[in-house]
């Protein structure tokens, strides 16, 4: 996000849709049914638990920081009950991690060697062990980022007295079971996240998942949904007054979905968006094939390019030896004609003498 859209987005939040002196510039009220009311109450599952590994993908209903603030600006002269909506949608949410947890303790159940009452409650006290000090370490280097170096240097006490507990507990438990049995990784599932923790996980594996933002937002989902439910059936009283109130026995009241169906649409967006992504994925690689394939052509045709450019070389290389053959042999029979040509001369020249030489000796002769 550039600096101008993080300003605007500010401005939004701040002040509203019509900061700008703009009526309606969204085209919807933060009251429509299209506009998420969780995330007026700043508690939508979809965005505390975005790029995480339970990522619920995009909300199917509309976010925006202006209708946020135009609704926190209205709620204070009106009462419009959108934290019972909250409540609803966080606890269709929060029963479908539970029914995750619970299906997945069943298969741990089903598949690792069950363990005698004894040794599973040693096994537990090392895992709860591990659980504070991870939970205790990413307090710790949280107080260290935030400045706050004595309450950090404190939890690092209280580390170091965990560890010794865990390392005697960790001991009763290995004296406890056969040493083939001990090197098996004994897991179990977070209560707040579902996630699988591992009884031999050292303590950076641990803070890094207690601290991390899929666990974190787990615990503000859970801490919003018991904060929310403590007045909710006084609060489902109050609405439905003050919908007799107005007349038609909440006739008026535009149409809510919750419990099941938001799970059900929760599910159903997943599952979209888990097909958006899969079609992505199929556009790349189907992009990559025709990149491979473009590029295997350009190949081609390039080595193509230069085989026709190394036939063409060698053909002008064998003209050219062809020629300078030629040139050569041309040279050799005129040099061959010449010599003849002086052998003849010379032949002639030699003739030529001895037939004077004959004349002279024979007028020579006659004189005597």
């Amino acid at each position: 996000m550039s600096a101008h859209e993080q300003m605007r987005a500010m401005l939004d939040q701040l002040m509203g849709t019509a900061r700008n002196g703009e009526a309606d510039r969204h085209g919807v009220k933060f009251f429509d049914d299209s506009v998420c009311k969780s995330f007026l109450l700043q508690c939508c599952p979809h965005e505390i638990l975005s790029s995480t590994r339970m990522d619920l993908g995009e909300c199917p209903k509309i976010h925006d920081l202006a209708l946020r603030a135009d609704y926190e600006l209205a709620s204070k002269t009106k009462d419009y009950f959108y934290d019972i909506d909250a409540t609803e949608h966080l606890e269709a949410f929060i029963a479908d991690c539970d029914r995750r947890t619970n299906a997945a303790k069943q298969r741990l159940a089903e598949t690792q060697e069950e363990l005698s009452a004894e040794v599973t409650e040693k096994a537990n006290s090392v895992h709860e062990l591990a659980e504070q000090i991870g939970q205790k370490l990413a307090r710790a280097e949280a107080l260290g980022e935030e400045g706050m170096v004595e309450e950090s240097v404190k939890l690092m006490g209280e580390i170091d007295e965990l560890r010794k507990k865990k390392a005697v507990a960790e001991q009763e438990y290995r004296n406890s079971m056969p040493a083939s049995s001990y090197q098996q990784q004994k897991l179990r599932v977070c209560e707040v996240c579902s996630a699988y923790l591992g009884i031999h996980d050292n303590d950076r594996r641990l803070a890094d998942h207690f601290g991390g933002k899929l666990h974190l937002g787990f615990i503000t989902i859970r801490e919003k949904l018991a904060d929310l439910k403590k007045n909710v059936d006084t609060r489902r009283e109050e609405r439905g007054a003050s919908e007799r109130e107005r007349g038609g026995g909440g006739g008026g009241r535009r149409h809510y979905v919750g419990g099941r169906e938001l799970d059900r649409r929760a599910r159903r967006h997943r599952e979209t968006a888990r097909e958006r992504r899969d079609d992505r994925d199929r556009d790349r690689k189907d992009d990559k094939r025709e990149r491979g394939d473009r590029d295997r052509d350009r190949e081609r045709e390039r080595e193509r390019a230069e085989r026709e450019r190394g036939e063409r070389e060698r053909g002008e290389r064998d003209r050219e030896r062809k020629r300078s053959r030629s040139r050569s042999k041309s040279k050799r029979e005129g040099s061959r004609e010449r010599s003849r040509d002086r052998d003849r001369d010379r032949n002639r020249e030699r003739d030529s003498r001895r037939s004077r030489s004959h004349l002279s000796s024979s007028r020579d002769h006659r004189r005597d």
